[in-house]
């Protein structure tokens, strides 16, 4: 009996795999319908394969992901991968020693690593001036218009007709008050929709030296005329009770998802979640533009985030990290990604497989985001990528809020917000010298 016992002990230890699997861990800030999403890209790449295992976390908002990820790297536990969104982008950069440029990472596992296969505005973003691809453009948005088509029936305007224009943005505004709308228009995202996509919308400069890809001596350039006259009309149109302030970041977004607000600047990638959860007519216009504005509409600006590579891990993980991403990439993968999230198409090759099986034409208005941002871009339109940006977001939020509130005159608030923001440039431009 004893002799029978060792020799199945002796015959399942021959049978356990040679080596067990190499675990990737990837820290994300996706919630909701969009956890579920990451959480899926990981269990199909886990079943495509037998050598490594990708383990999503989910660690909080953009900023507390980001924050937890440098004090992970201090304290020599950072994980694999980490999404960054794009406001991180310069501080990920000018972390040198942190992280590994991800064309440099998939080189070495033996990958072909082609920058050119990614939409040029999305990869360029991500790019250092040495054009070496820094970070995986893993799920990139832009500001778009949505609106509740059922809300725009009721107050008699054409629900196949979004406004435009911000003339005719805060006329839809009247007609839905006057219907019994009691949020007619939302944002969310204050400073990437209303400052920096606006900028680059209209083709003006956001901050000096090419929005900051010129320079860390980038200063902020938002208290123009234009920029002034934006943020009167929208404080006019809070007076009016046209527009209502619902809070920071992208708070603004389940007020529209639930039919609370009937419009709304945002995320692209809120498509995702209205198609899940809301129960109206859906609608996907363009930003809005002032129509006297030479040059405008140009193109809007990239939001989402990005995979950057942390230092500091064994050969083997870097080859697993190389492999999920390279699956992240497959034309399949990435177009189901973005028909499934709302989420800019990365690669040409997506877009291509999306356009070709009719999703747009059973799905008008998913492809507002990509038409705004394949238009040839300018060195005012290219997009923003500043030192201490997450700050600087804070700042114009405080400031905006108190015109939003009926305490501060928009000059001044824009011109505060210029200051102070200009401090923390001044302070990373010190600290990043080299």
């Amino acid at each position: 009996m004893n002799l029978k016992f060792a020799a199945v002990a002796l015959a399942a230890a021959f049978a356990l795999p040679a080596s067990a699997q190499t675990e990737i861990q990837w820290w994300h800030s996706m919630g909701g319908a969009l956890g579920e999403w990451v959480n899926d890209l990981a269990k199909e790449f886990n079943a495509s394969q037998k050598d490594y295992k990708v383990t999503p976390t989910f660690k909080g908002s953009y900023a507390e992901s980001m924050t937890a990820g440098i004090a992970a790297y201090r304290a020599g536990n950072a994980p694999h991968l980490i999404q960054v969104f794009e406001v991180g982008t310069a501080t990920m950069m000018s972390a040198k020693g942190a992280v590994v440029p991800v064309a440099e990472v998939m080189t070495k596992a033996g990958l072909k690593f082609d920058p050119s296969i990614y939409v040029p505005a999305v990869a360029g973003y991500y790019t250092a001036p040495n054009g070496q691809m820094l970070s995986y453009p893993f799920n990139s948005s832009t500001p778009v218009f949505h609106y509740n088509k059922d809300a725009f029936k009721a107050a008699g305007l054409d629900p196949e007709s979004p406004p435009k224009t911000w003339p005719e943005v805060a006329l839809a505004a009247a007609k839905l008050k006057a219907s019994g709308h009691k949020c007619p228009f939302t944002t969310s995202w204050i400073s990437w929709t209303q400052l920096e996509s606006f900028s680059a919308w209209h083709n003006v400069l956001y901050s000096t030296k090419n929005n900051g890809f010129g320079g860390l001596d980038t200063r902020l350039a938002f208290n123009s005329p234009l920029h002034v006259r934006h943020v009167e009309n929208l404080a006019n149109m809070a007076k009016s009770g046209l527009f209502v302030y619902k809070g920071r970041e992208n708070k603004a977004d389940a007020t529209f998802v639930s039919g609370e607000c009937a419009m709304i600047t945002g995320s692209s990638a809120l498509a995702g979640s209205v198609k899940r959860n809301s129960k109206f007519g859906y609608g996907i216009g363009t930003l809005p533009y002032y129509p006297d504005v030479p040059g405008a509409p140009q193109n809007t600006v990239i939001g989402g985030g990005s995979l950057w590579v942390m230092a500091g891990k064994k050969p083997e993980e870097y080859k697993g990290i190389a492999q999920f991403l390279n699956y992240l990439s497959k034309p399949e993968v990435a177009a189901a990604s973005h028909q499934r999230t709302g989420y800019l198409p990365v690669t040409k090759a997506s877009f291509d497989v999306t356009e070709k099986a009719g999703f747009y034409k059973q799905n008008p208005g998913y492809d507002v985001s990509v038409n705004q941002m394949i238009r040839k871009t300018t060195d005012k339109s290219r997009g923003v990528r500043l030192g201490n940006f997450v700050q600087i977001r804070t700042i114009i939020d405080e400031e905006l809020e108190g015109v939003w509130q009926g305490n501060k005159q928009p000059k001044e608030a824009l011109d505060n917000a210029v200051k102070r923001g200009n401090e923390q440039l001044e302070r990373f431009q010190k600290a990043n010298k080299s």
